[in-house]
């Protein structure tokens, strides 16, 4: 017989938002290595907050939270803080109990920009590379490298002449502009929105728009980020940037580094010789001759360099479709940056569950 549609309220509940996520869900061993790297970072978040005063929101449930909105690309943090209010997962993820009440998105978001003073991101990404399960995964002879461009939180019509000269936008919530005619470049322009952001185009033939350069450093043996940094878009910012990420792994023992044709120019060639590094870049002999030669590239490990960098462009794939980072939703390089760096942690975590399974 038809059961009858009963739709009557319990109450009392007994259920823990624990008991509602399945046993092998990916999201249980994810916790447990988020966990013990937050647990290795208390004595930095006992500096960034006063002893005394009212508590505020603790910085292991921001940084919990702010993974789950990577790892289920939610667009903004008011949509974190509507689906922290009914998605039991979210909520056991975080650490908050059926009952506990979420907080109101601006204070979520003050308590986040604190963590900017400390650089946490860069910490916690050191800190879940530095657990005993994970040390046996990464490589510490060979790297790969590359930048991205992050698209800036602001539009064209914000680039503007630094000298307060040029027409303003039409009246209205969205007013014409026209560029017809004029020449902006960085020397001249800027923008009023955001004004670390730089007017950059990564290939010929592509359109230049405002952004920032990411960069990852990579290791080669399962493709997890080690570095990750962001600066300001120029035409050397991914050398430079590369230089300064590969400075702490190149102490001691000569290491390997890929990338693309892009870090093929001399100067870049004799700063990883001088830092004892052996670069693996791809040849650039259109029109020029290669900073490489046979020495280094007739050496197998130098295909198999440039065949493994590749896998860099999957870190960037996950991070801009998944991560939210294609177009930022922040201002500012530091801002930027931080969150940048907290996707590339977030990326770690996702890949780790089944490394860590082949692992066993």
């Amino acid at each position: 017989m038809r059961g009858t549609d009963r739709q009557t309220a319990q109450l009392f509940s007994y259920v823990s938002p624990e008991t509602l996520v399945p046993k092998d869900h990916p999201l249980r061993l994810i916790r447990l290595l988020g966990n013990a790297a937050l647990e290795r970072l208390s004595r930095d978040f006992e500096k960034l907050y006063a002893a005394t005063g009212r508590p505020s929101i603790p910085p292991e449930h921001l940084l919990r939270a702010l993974l789950l909105q990577a790892f289920f690309s939610v667009r903004s943090e008011r949509q974190l803080m509507e689906q922290l209010t009914y998605n039991m997962m979210f909520r056991w993820f975080v650490g908050l109990s059926m009952d506990a009440p979420v907080w109101d998105v601006t204070v979520f978001t003050k308590n986040r920009d604190r963590l900017l003073q400390g650089d946490i991101a860069q910490e916690f990404l050191a800190a879940l590379l530095s657990d005993p399960r994970v040390l046996p995964l990464l490589s510490d002879e060979h790297f790969s490298v590359d930048g991205t461009l992050i698209e800036a939180w602001a539009s064209m019509k914000s680039f503007r002449p630094k000298d307060g000269s040029g027409a303003p936008p039409a009246e209205g919530r969205n007013g014409e502009r026209d560029f017809h005619g004029e020449k902006r470049s960085n020397e001249t322009h800027a923008s009023t929105t955001d004004p670390d952001a730089r007017l950059y185009k990564k290939a010929a033939g592509q359109a230049a728009k405002l952004g920032h350069m990411g960069h990852v450093l990579m290791e080669n043996r399962n493709g997890l980020v080690v570095e990750a940094s962001l600066t300001k878009a120029t035409g050397i910012a991914e050398r430079e940037a590369a230089a300064a990420m590969l400075e702490p792994h190149s102490g001691g023992r000569r290491i390997t580094v890929g990338a693309d044709k892009a870090y093929d120019t001399a100067d870049f060639v004799a700063e990883m010789r001088r830092q004892g590094v052996t670069p693996h870049v791809g040849q650039n002999n259109k029109n020029r001759r290669s900073a490489l030669d046979g020495r280094t590239t007739r050496h197998p490990g130098y295909a198999v360099s440039l065949r493994i960098r590749k896998r860099i462009e999957e870190v960037f794939g996950w991070m801009k479709t998944v991560g939210g980072q294609r177009k930022t939703r922040f201002r500012g390089t530091a801002k930027v940056g931080w969150v940048f760096t907290l996707a590339a942690a977030a990326y770690n975590l996702v890949r780790l569950p089944k490394l860590l399974g082949a692992a066993t």
